[in-house]
């Protein structure tokens, strides 16, 4: 009970931050807006294109930019820490009684409930260009739930590192190095039916991908099967991540 008490307590702590910070919560909010806006426009003639897996660009995008807001928000999460770390606050948080687990766990949280507010205004945006959720009200769930899923995983990578390494060079070149290219081998943007053989290989064992497909199937409610099975998957790389988070801290406080 102490490490969920503790982890909502440090979590408030982060919000509390965030906040006094309005200007960065106005651009989080609204850089997937511009994305949507943006991609929507570039790509809309794709759906000409024979054998394009839907007859709106936006409706087939709006889950897509979702996903990609979960790996943008969620990628730069350990430089947090790394101010934690060089303002001494880490240290003093291990010198209390607070939950060691809590002080990541606050982070992943925080991460993972700011992707589910930037996809709820991603889902409103696309409502107003022309977008249906024919999945319902599960659906939509389901969809912020898989965002959640890689906002968590990807914010445990990122603290991971940011524990590991402790320099913020390195951690947003590691970063940039995994975001960019789990990007574009996946359906975020483009149909997998139009990908060459080898991406469409890439993507099946990219965790991104299996973000995407559970929160566009949900969106569309459609392949219930292959949208369990992502989740399943994708769970399953959120707790790799976490562990490896946990793995990073430990190693942090034995070289204090």
């Amino acid at each position: 009970m102490d490490f969920f008490k503790d982890t909502w307590y440090l979590y408030i702590r982060l919000v509390r931050l965030t906040r006094r910070m309005p200007v960065f919560l106005l651009l989080s909010i609204m850089q997937p807006v511009l994305w949507m806006l943006l991609f929507g426009q570039l790509f809309a003639a794709v759906i000409t294109i024979p054998g394009f897996e839907a007859d709106s660009y936006i409706q087939f995008i709006a889950p897509g930019i979702a996903i990609m807001t979960a790996l943008f928000s969620a990628a730069y999460s350990g430089m947090g820490l790394l101010r934690d770390i060089e303002g001494g606050v880490l240290d003093r948080l291990l010198a209390t009684p607070v939950s060691r687990g809590a002080i990541v766990a606050s982070r992943v949280l925080l991460a993972s409930s700011q992707v589910v507010l930037q996809a709820g205004v991603i889902l409103v945006m696309a409502f107003f260009l022309g977008a249906r959720p024919h999945g319902g009200v599960l659906g939509l769930l389901l969809l912020l739930l898989a965002a959640a899923l890689l906002a968590a995983a990807f914010a445990s990578t990122s603290c991971g590192l940011a524990l590991l390494t402790r320099r913020q060079e390195l951690v947003i070149a590691a970063m940039n190095f995994m975001v960019l290219p789990m990007t574009f081998l996946s359906s975020m943007i483009m149909s997998q039916n139009l990908m060459p053989a080898w991406i469409r290989t890439m993507a099946r064992v990219n965790p991104v991908n299996w973000a995407v497909i559970a929160a566009r199937q949900g969106f569309e409610g459609q392949n219930l099967t292959e949208l369990a099975t992502s989740l399943a998957l994708l769970s399953g790389f959120t707790l790799v991540c976490a562990i490896f988070a946990v793995q990073a801290f430990h190693r942090y406080q034995r070289a204090m």
